[in-house]
């Protein structure tokens, strides 16, 4: 039986420290992931940020908030500055943040990837990209039966063998595609980003519910 998360503390979970060359990416658990996972450095044409920061617009959880309900306690294990846990928190839910790198939000210093005891609640991230498929695959190994992880990735997640393989053997219960363009600002530049005329990239809600096994349904929201 799996060990439970403790909330009522400050979980027992890996840190890393991210001092030193090879710890200065933003997630370490599998270093060969970074050249297995396709499409791995495409939230922009331009430069990449070091650790793979795009901070997400607080109103791609809003909208989500309206389309889905989740458990009360959510787990957000790329957090960043907090976008997204501080508008799930305005929507009623208990979040624990945490984040490998230190942005002066949440916890610091956990490396999700490492973590291998059991979550009774759901989880919600915009996880590094070049480490979606190990946050999902991670994330619905720990989830208990019936609990969800919604991801906010670009559509073209969808794209490449190697995550046909991850959706045939986990397909998402639901993808919910924005059609207006909602923003992943580098470095939570967002008044930058739009000033240099916003973002070309579509993205997309994508849900998993531990153990289902139907057709995914794809909706339109926005």
């Amino acid at each position: 039986m799996q060990e439970t998360l403790n909330l009522d503390q400050t979980p027992p979970l890996h840190k890393t420290s991210v001092s030193g060359s090879t710890s200065d990416k933003d997630w370490t658990g599998n270093k060969n992931s970074i050249f297995k996972t396709l499409g791995a450095s495409s939230h922009t044409e331009k430069e990449r940020e070091e650790n793979d920061f795009y901070a997400t617009d607080p109103k791609a959880i809003e909208l989500l908030c309206e389309l889905e309900k989740f458990n009360e306690w959510i787990w957000e294990n790329a957090c960043g500055e907090g976008h997204l846990s501080k508008e799930l928190q305005k929507q009623g839910y208990q979040v624990y943040s945490s984040d490998l790198i230190d942005r002066g939000y949440g916890h610091s210093g956990i490396d999700f990837l490492q973590y291998d005891k059991a979550w009774h609640g759901d989880i919600i991230t915009n996880p590094p990209y070049k480490f979606a498929k190990e946050f999902i695959e991670k994330s619905l190994e720990i989830l208990q039966e019936g609990n969800k992880c919604a991801m906010f990735l670009k559509i073209q997640f969808l794209e490449g063998k190697a995550r046909k393989k991850l959706f045939t053997k986990y397909p998402p219960k639901k993808i919910y595609v924005s059609s207006s363009r909602l923003l992943c600002a580098k470095n939570a530049d967002f008044d930058g980003m739009k000033a240099g005329g916003g973002s070309a990239v579509a993205y997309a809600w994508f849900i998993w519910e531990k153990g289902f096994q139907g057709q995914t349904t794809i909706e339109w929201f926005n």
